[in-house]
């Protein structure tokens, strides 16, 4: 059973519904109780570092979070839900994240190549490093949008993605996985990869 992990940030209806779609038992909820009978948990995030990190704080989930990583239950951080497992982020100022991965989130700006848009968005080849959760979608395009990326994280990098440099696409510790990308919006790539993680 997965539990999306509802702070007041991301878009839980087609993550909710990309589960069901692989017949997998899945709530949405904002309750620690309930959120402890999952055997899976899924942190997803869009918009800004502070405010989501300062959500998860107010609603206490942040400690939940922590707690339950710690405790090795399977838990995967989407897109902004997988920056704030990082210990800090350069985004409009500096923040501080959940700390349960080695690493920071910086802007694109001024380390990409000028000519590249940024937020980047689009399809882009993902290039495994190692963990079990992508071995298999070495060479296979995924959806990103995003204008801040995870660095410092090579104790967890899974795979990166080039655009003008390489970008940290996910990454892969015990227990705690991350996509920089949507597997949500990722077609039968992004499937195969949430089927993985919920038989983990």
């Amino acid at each position: 059973m997965v539990g999306i992990i509802d702070y007041g940030v991301g878009n839980l209806f087609s993550l909710q519904s990309s589960f069901r779609s692989l017949g997998e038992s899945v709530f949405v909820s904002s309750s620690r109780e309930e959120l402890n009978q999952a055997d899976h948990l899924v942190l997803p995030g869009v918009g800004a570092f502070a405010d989501a990190a300062g959500k998860l704080t107010q609603t206490g989930l942040d400690a939940f979070v922590k707690d339950r990583a710690a405790a090795g239950k399977p838990l995967l951080g989407i897109c902004l839900g997988m920056q704030l497992l990082f210990e800090k982020s350069y985004e409009y100022g500096q923040h501080p994240g959940l700390g349960i991965l080695k690493g920071q989130v910086v802007p694109m700006e001024g380390r990409i190549p000028a000519e590249l848009k940024i937020p980047h968005m689009g399809w882009n080849r993902l290039q495994w490093h190692q963990g079990t959760l992508l071995r298999e979608s070495q060479g296979q395009y995924v959806y990103f949008v995003h204008s801040y990326f995870a660095e410092g994280c090579d104790d967890s990098l899974a795979a990166v993605t080039e655009y003008g440099i390489p970008i940290t696409a996910a990454v892969e510790k015990e227990n705690v996985f991350g996509c920089q990308f949507h597997p949500e919006k990722s077609g039968a790539v992004g499937l195969e990869i949430l089927r993985r993680f919920c038989k983990l």
